[in-house]
C-alpha cells in the first residue's frame, strides 16, 4: 500500500509573512477575494492587518463574517450565496479553525455544486473538482486548517459535529504569521495550544502512522511542549515556537488521521458548544491511558520529546505513565479544566458515545474502542 502526504503548494512561515498574500494573488491571475473572517477578529480589528495589505496593493475583496466558533450549515450555505454575489474568484480566510472550515466548505460547495446541502460532504466525499483557490491565514496556534485536508462543521438540527476530508479542500497557499497570533488572549492559547499537541500525539499513535509522518509529529511535540508555556504568558519566543509547530503537527495529521480524542471532542463541540481545544486537552491524559497497551515504544518517544528526564532507564509501563502525567501536567500548567464536571449531563452520554462512535476520527484510533468503553471514558472525567 502506498502512503501519501498532500500539502500546501506554497506556505510562507514568520513574522510578517502577510506581506507576501498579494504577490500570491498576481502571480495566479485572481482578481477578487472573499475574506472570510470571524466578527471577533473583525471587531478586534485583527481581520484589518491583511484587508490594509490588500488595500495597499489595490486588491478588491469582499469581507464575509457570518461564522460561528463552531461553524454550522447555514453559515456554509449562507457564504456560499455570499461568494456567489460577490463575483470573487480566490478566498482569503483569516481566523482559527471555525473561519477556515467555513471557507473550505464553501470553496468546495462553488466548485461542486452538487454538494450544496453539505451533508453529503462528510466523510471523504467523492468531489471532482479542487475548491476555490484558498490563502489561508491562522491566528490561532492550534487547528493546523491552513495545512490540513479536514474540516469540520456542526448539524445543529442532529446535534452532532461530521468531518469532511478531501485533498480538493486543503489552502493553495498557507500565511503563518505569528503577528496575526499576537493578540490572542491567555486561554485562548492554551486550548488552541493542546489542540495543537493533540493532534500531534494522535497523530503519532494513529494506526495510519509511518516514518514520515513520525517525523513530523515527534518534532511538533518537541515544539508545543517547549513553547506552549511561554507562548501563554505573551512570550514572543513562545508564539513564534507555536504557529510552527501547530503547522508542522498538521502536516503529519491531515495525512494519517487522529483517534477518539478528536471524536469525543466533536461530540462535546456539537451538545455544548464546548470549546474543541478545551475539550481535548481534557481528554487527552484519559485516553492516552486508555490507549497505552496498543501503543508498544511510543509513548517513551513521547516521554522524550516531552523534555522528560531518565525515560531511557525507565521500564515500558513507567514511560507510559511518564508520557500520560506530563501531558497532564502542561494542561494543568496553562489553566485547562482537569475534568468534565460542569459540562457534561449524565443523560447525555449515551448520545455522546454514539456521536463519538460514528466520528469519521475513531477508526484511527490505535485500540478499538466499543460504545462502552466510550462511555466509561466520559464518565470516569465526571
Amino acid at each position: 500500500m502506498a502512503n501519501r502526504i498532500v500539502l500546501n503548494e506554497t506556505s510562507y512561515h514568520g513574522a510578517g509573512a502577510i506581506r507576501e498574500i498579494p504577490g500570491e494573488v498576481k502571480r495566479r491571475g485572481l482578481k477578487k477575494a472573499f475574506v472570510c473572517s470571524d466578527p471577533d477578529l473583525v471587531k478586534f480589528k485583527v481581520t484589518d492587518k491583511v484587508l490594509d495589505v490588500l488595500k495597499e496593493e489595490g486588491l478588491s475583496y469582499e469581507l464575509y463574517s457570518d461564522i460561528k466558533p463552531n461553524p454550522t450549515i447555514e453559515n456554509v450555505q449562507t457564504g456560499v450565496a455570499a461568494f456567489k454575489a460577490s463575483k470573487a474568484d480566490c478566498i482569503i480566510a483569516i481566523g482559527g479553525g471555525s473561519s477556515m472550515d467555513t471557507a473550505k466548505a464553501i470553496g468546495i460547495i462553488i466548485a461542486n455544486p452538487e454538494f450544496e446541502d453539505v451533508r453529503s460532504l462528510e466523510g471523504v466525499a467523492p468531489t471532482k473538482k479542487p475548491s476555490v483557490p484558498i490563502i489561508a491565514v491562522p491566528t490561532t496556534a492550534g487547528t493546523a486548517a491552513e495545512v490540513t485536508i479536514n474540516y469540520v462543521i456542526t448539524d445543529v438540527q442532529k446535534k452532532r459535529k461530521f468531518v469532511c476530508v478531501d485533498v480538493h479542500d486543503i489552502p493553495v497557499v498557507a500565511v503563518v504569521d505569528s503577528d496575526m497570533m499576537s493578540t490572542m488572549p491567555k486561554g485562548l492559547t492554551a486550548a488552541t495550544g493542546m489542540d495543537a499537541l493533540t493532534h500531534a500525539i494522535e497523530g503519532y499513535i494513529t494506526k495510519g502512522a509511518w516514518e514520515m509522518t513520525d517525523m513530523f509529529h515527534l518534532k511538533a511535540i518537541e515544539i508545543i511542549s517547549r513553547s506552549l508555556r511561554s507562548a501563554v504568558n505573551g512570550e514572543k519566543e513562545g508564539r513564534e515556537g507555536m504557529a510552527l509547530g501547530q503547522y508542522i503537527a498538521g502536516m503529519g495529521f491531515s495525512n494519517v488521521g487522529l483517534g477518539i480524542v478528536h471524536s469525543m471532542a466533536h461530540a462535546l463541540g456539537a451538545v455544548y458548544d464546548t470549546p474543541h481545544g478545551v475539550a481535548n486537552a481534557i481528554l487527552l491524559p484519559t485516553v492516552m491511558r486508555y490507549n497505552a497497551e496498543a501503543t508498544g515504544e511510543k509513548y517513551r518517544d513521547i516521554a522524550k520529546a516531552m523534555g522528560v528526564e531518565g525515560v531511557n532507564n525507565m521500564t515500558l509501563d513507567e514511560a507510559r505513565k511518564a508520557a500520560c502525567d506530563a501531558v497532564a501536567q502542561l494542561s494543568k500548567d496553562v489553566g485547562i479544566p482537569e475534568n468534565l464536571k460542569g459540562i457534561v449531563k449524565e443523560e447525555d452520554i449515551d448520545f455522546l458515545a454514539q456521536s463519538a462512535m460514528d466520528d469519521a476520527c475513531r477508526p484511527g484510533n490505535p485500540k478499538d474502542p466499543t460504545k462502552e468503553d466510550i462511555i466509561s471514558l466520559y464518565r470516569s472525567l465526571l
